[in-house]
This record gives C-alpha cells, structure tokens and sequence, in this order.
C-alpha cells in the first residue's frame, strides 16, 4: 500500500468560507467570513455555517477540473477552443492526450476535491455533538455525506483508487482501492437516502440543497459506472433511477432551452444544482465555469473554450432542435445579442487530426448580457432530470427489460420534437445491443458539453474504439495521472496510474 500526503489539509487548523443564510437562496450569498476549526462548530448556528461552507466548494473555479471542462475536452464532444494560442501548452495537450502528470489543473483538481471533502468532514464529525434539533441535525449531516459522495465519485472516476479520508485529522494515508472509494460512496448516498427530504419539502430559501431524490439519482449513476462483476450493478441502477422518476417531484421541462437557462434555475428538472451570482469571483457568489466557456470577442463574454466538434454536430438526427440549444454559431442573436465572435481566432479552421473546426461556443452556458459579469451567474446542472430517464433506459436495457427502457428513452425523445413527429420517431428496437447504440447516442446529443460523455465511454467500455483516433491509449487514458506534486511529497510512497510512470 502506497501512503499520502495531503498538501493542502496539513495544517491542524482549517479555514471554512461561509455563508450568511438570509431570503435568498442559500447559496446566492458569497462567502462574508471566515471560521477556524478549534472553535467551530458548536452551535446550531455554526451547523448551518458549516454545510453551507461544504456547498460553497462547487463554486470554486478549480473545482471545474481545474478551472477547464478538461473532459468535454478530452471526449470527441469538444476541442480546446478559445484562441488558437491561448493555453495552446496546457490546455491543449488534453485535446490529443499528450497532458502530462505535472499539469496544473490535475493538481488544482485534486487539492479541491479533497478541500472539499475536508470540509464535509467538519460537519460529519462534529455536528452530532451539538444539542439542537435532531431532524435538522440530520438533514445536514445527509446534505454533507451526499457531497463526500459526490466529490468521492469525481476522485475515483478520475484517479481510480484514492486515499480515503473520512476523518478531520491530518497526516499520510494509505491509498485505497477503487472498490473501497466506492463502498464508501454508496454507503454515504444510503444515508442521505434515509435522512433528506424530498425537493418539494424545501422552501424558496433551500433551493439547491441535497434532497433525496438526488442521492438516488447520484447512487444510480454510481451503480452504471461502478459495473461490479460481483453484483448485479445494473439492477441496482435501474431501481434507483425508477424511484426518482416515481417519486413524481421531477419532469422534463416543456422546452430543451429552459433546462439550462436561467429561466429554468432549480426548476422541474433540475435534480442537482449550484446556484451562483452574475458577480465576477466566487467571493462574490460567482461560478467561472459558464465564464471559461463563454463567447469570446464580441461580445466579450468569457474565454471561449470548450468548442463543439464538427463530429459532435453532426451526430444530432435531421432536424433535431437541440442542436441549434446546444451550439452558439456566429451571426447568431441571443437575447437581443448578436453574436460576432473573437477576430483573432479563425472562423473556419482545420484541427491537427485534419478535422474541420469553426469558431462556435458552447450555448448551455449561455446567460444573457454582453458583459462579462453575468456569464458568471450560470447554474451549473450536475444532475439533470432527462439524465436519470436516461441512466434507467441504459439499466433497464442490461437487465433484459427493452420494453420499460423505451418508456424513458422515448419521453426524451418526445420532448426533443417540440411537438414536430415527423423528426425523432421513437426507437422500438428490442436488440439488447442495438439499443444500447440508441441510447448511448441519446446520451451524447440530450447531455452534450455537460461533462459525460467521456465517462460514458469509458465506462461502456468504448472510449479506445472512438476516441483513439485521437490519441486515446487504452490502458493509460482512462484514468487521469496522479499529480506528480504529490507523489513527490510522498518520496515516491505514492504509486502512479498505469501508463504514467515516464
């Protein structure tokens, strides 16, 4: 067993940003102090405080792998984007998988995840000694195990085996297995299962909270991912996603647009959420991920990567309206906002695998203004309803029930129209790999530049066959270096992925 050694969570003090809990959304107001853990939490008030500071870490610009969607990056969804030099030596390489294991974002990554992850464990550790109510005492130790979950699930996605961290103490820890993270994964999602309450339980003041619907949605996808071959993973799948869908608290919005716009914010299908402010910097309740994505040049938005492929383009059936909500192309108007683009980056452009590339951003970031303030206001979606339909489709099909997964493909399907039937007919194929194909290709157009698709390859197992092409290397690119920085905290203790020793 290899130890490790936490640069960032040495110190035995740790200091919480924290949120003042008012009408708004609780998650609306930026940080406005600053507690140490010697004498916090110990009062109700300080619960509060301290579960909010744990949401607070998804606004962390770094929290956003490292400030850049490096895996819409590294998926045939998206190319580096921007201005053809810009980041063109860090960013860039993630395009052709040429990144290196000293690069910056892995290391900002990983040192957020595991902030974050400390501080949930603030509040798991400490709160139960407070005297105050014991069902709000509860709910926010479900809200806190949720997001250890949930950072859990990004670590082990990302890193394979981790170092488990479950406690405030400090000092080196043995990293450990795959299985282990994700044991502990489900067995926080149980709890907050067994402890939240329902979305519609919440008042206006809660939106964005962890609610029970979901850490169910979240168990599902763990169980799609995690493909035990001991268990059968995909029942499991299947039985977690059909309790959201039959809890009746979510449905499809009637229009694809609004399930990113900001009309949309925390509506019926939003499962889970960051709310943010139109503020540049998350002391100021701002989220820089819309903001690196944003439109660059006129109007000046943001940075401008993450662009849509021609290969992601072209996949979308004929005339399916979801391309035009998911792609910004020049000469566009959006909210009174023509779209001109950036004169330093080409219009029309080929890319190093001889693939055609237009300037064209990624339109389910997009807010409206033409300024750069507001693009920090995106409410980042993590967990969509249309998501969930489309996890109980894939479970169902694997587990020999073709029949129910149509039901849930189809309702995606159907509100793609906006009610034209002659585009998108519904799939009645009951060939078990045949409607795999189908909804995997529903995935990538209903979820496109919203961080899945390069987990859904690799964990189907097809990331080689589709993006090899483009530099893919089996065995190596499925998981993500350890930051050589840590490795080398460790003396070399650490072990390093498969692949990346040179």
């Amino acid at each position: 067993m290899s130890t490790f050694s936490f640069r960032l969570l040495r110190a035995t003090m740790i200091t919480l940003g924290v949120l003042l809990f008012s009408c708004e959304e609780f998650l609306e107001k930026p940080p406005q102090g600053n507690l140490t853990q010697a004498s916090f939490p110990t009062t109700a008030s300080d619960a509060l405080l301290a579960t909010n500071a744990v949401y607070n870490t998804l606004r962390d610009p770094n929290f956003n792998t490292g400030l850049f969607p490096i895996f819409d990056i590294m998926s045939d969804d998206a190319a580096k984007g921007s201005n053809p030099d810009d980041a063109s030596a860090t960013i860039g390489p993630f395009d052709r998988f040429q990144h290196i294991k000293t690069e910056g974002a892995i290391l900002r990554w990983w040192n957020t995840l595991y902030l974050a992850i400390r501080r949930a464990n603030v509040v798991i550790e400490k709160v139960p000694s407070i005297q105050m109510d014991g069902t709000l005492k509860d709910r926010y130790l479900g809200e806190a195990r949720f997001l250890r979950a949930f950072f859990y699930f990004d670590l082990v996605r990302g890193f394979g085996g981790v170092p488990k961290l479950t406690t405030t103490e400090t000092g080196q820890l043995p990293r450990s297995s795959r299985e282990e993270i994700y044991q502990l994964i489900i067995d926080d999602l149980l709890f907050a299962v067994s402890v939240l309450p329902e979305k519609s339980a919440y008042g206006a003041n809660d939106r964005g909270r962890a609610t029970k619907g979901a850490a169910r949605a979240l168990l599902a996808k763990v169980y799609l991912t995690r493909r035990s071959t001991a268990q059968n993973d995909f029942a499991s799948a299947a039985t977690y996603a059909l309790e959201v869908i039959n809890s009746i608290e979510y449905d499809l919005e009637p229009d694809f647009d609004n399930a990113h716009a900001v009309t949309g914010e925390h509506g019926i299908e939003s499962v889970f959420e960051v709310a943010s402010f139109g503020e540049e910097g998350v002391a100021n309740g701002g989220n820089q991920y819309g903001n690196v994505q944003a439109v660059r040049g006129t109007p000046n938005r943001g940075w401008g990567f993450n662009r849509p492929t021609k290969n992601l383009r072209d996949s979308f059936e004929p005339g399916d309206p979801r391309l035009e909500s998911t792609v910004i192309f020049l000469g566009e108007v959006l909210d009174g906002v023509t779209i001109l683009g950036d004169g330093t980056t080409p219009d029309l452009s080929t890319d190093s695998f001889g693939q055609e590339e237009i300037e064209c951003y990624n339109q389910k970031v997009w807010t409206p203004g033409n300024r750069v303030p507001p693009s920090f206001g995106h409410n980042r979606r993590f967990i969509r309803f249309s998501d969930v339909l489309l996890m109980a489709a894939e479970a169902l099909n694997e587990d020999n029930r073709p029949t129910e997964a149509h039901t849930h493909l189809n309702r995606v399907r159907q509100r793609a129209r906006e009610g034209n039937n002659t585009i998108l007919p519904d799939v009645t194929t009951t060939n078990k790999d045949q409607l795999r194909d189908r909804i995997l290709h529903e995935r990538r157009v209903e979820l496109a530049l919203e961080g899945h698709r390069f987990w859904d390859l690799v964990r189907t197992g097809r990331a080689s066959a589709v993006l090899g092409p483009l530099g893919f290397v089996a065995g190596k690119h499925e998981l993500l270096p350890i930051p050589q920085t840590e490795i080398d905290l460790t003396q070399g203790k650490l072990d390093q992925n498969p692949g990346w020793d040179n």
